[in-house]
């Protein structure tokens, strides 16, 4: 809960930070979040996104997040909120940005949407993974790095979700069977590039309309790993049209035979929400892996 005296440490924290003497005249909850409790705090010197949580729920979330939003912004080729801070009060954890202005949809939104994803991706690095862990969702993410995109894949992201899984009863010992049947034969299925600069999470909710009417990328989950991979979570749930991927492949165009792969980097994702929504999410593992296998 928002309480006076919280509201009062970031109003502090904001005069502090700005030099200025802020002050909040109305907070306005903001829908859906299923993680955290946000509002808008609006203020004598513009609006404030502020959302927050119980410390001990998750973490160093809201850390890693600044972390990633700071990463992302600091590339200066995809739009995100800027932060001001983020800290801990008493129990409550929080993340403060700048408020984003939504506009309407420019008619070019789709294909500077997807030449600025394929202006991210350019971005490289010799290992797989990050200097740190982060969370995709409410769940933990980790980012060992690896020289071996194959060696990355099984043990920084399939294993531990599967572990989970399989600790959670969600999966049985002959389905996990059929993922170390896929170990096997990744090195015959992934793609032989460099890990690109990811946002890790990219679905059509988390992105927003900004005032200039292009998108705004929210709540990353960043590190560097298979460029498909945010095409293929960005085909998973839908909300990014033809003109999106065709801008994307005309700015980095991808390896050939990428469209057999979208099922493959779709399994990360799938995995995800198989350990935070349930067993319904294994019908959908289950047919990518008959087609892989």
């Amino acid at each position: 809960m928002l309480t006076k005296p919280f509201l009062n440490f970031i109003m502090q924290q904001l005069s502090a930070l700005t030099a200025k003497e802020i002050s909040c005249s109305h907070i306005e909850n903001v829908p859906g979040g299923s993680i955290n409790t946000a509002v808008c705090l609006k203020t004598n010197h513009g609006d404030y996104f502020l959302k927050y949580n119980k410390a001990d729920r998750f973490p160093g979330m809201f850390e890693c997040e600044k972390k990633g939003l700071e990463i992302l912004r600091n590339k200066n080729v995809i739009e995100v909120p800027e932060v001001v801070t983020s800290g801990v009060f008493e129990d409550n954890s929080f993340l403060l940005e700048k408020m984003i202005i939504p506009g309407k949809r420019a008619k070019n939104y789709s294909e500077i949407l997807g030449t600025g994803l394929a202006s991210l991706h350019k971005f490289t690095s010799s290992a797989f993974g990050l200097d740190h862990d982060n969370y995709i969702g409410s769940l933990k993410q980790l980012n060992t790095q690896s020289k071996s995109g194959i060696e990355f894949m099984i043990q920084s992201r399939f294993v531990p979700l599967i572990t989970l899984a399989q600790q959670n009863q969600l999966i049985s010992k002959s389905e996990i069977l059929l993922f170390e049947k896929l170990f096997a034969k990744l090195e015959d299925l992934l793609p032989d590039e460099s890990p690109s600069l990811l946002h890790g999470d990219l679905w059509s909710g988390n992105i927003i309309i900004g005032k200039n009417g292009h998108a705004v990328f929210l709540d990353p989950a960043i590190y560097y790993g298979y460029r498909e991979t945010d095409l293929a979570m960005a085909k998973l749930f839908g909300g990014f049209d033809a003109e999106f991927y065709e801008s994307y492949n005309n700015s980095f165009p991808l390896k050939p035979g990428w469209e057999n792969r979208i099922g493959l980097f779709q399994l990360y994702p799938l995995l995800v929400h198989l350990n935070l929504f349930g067993r319904g999410y294994w019908a959908s593992i289950n047919e990518v892996l008959k087609i892989i296998l």
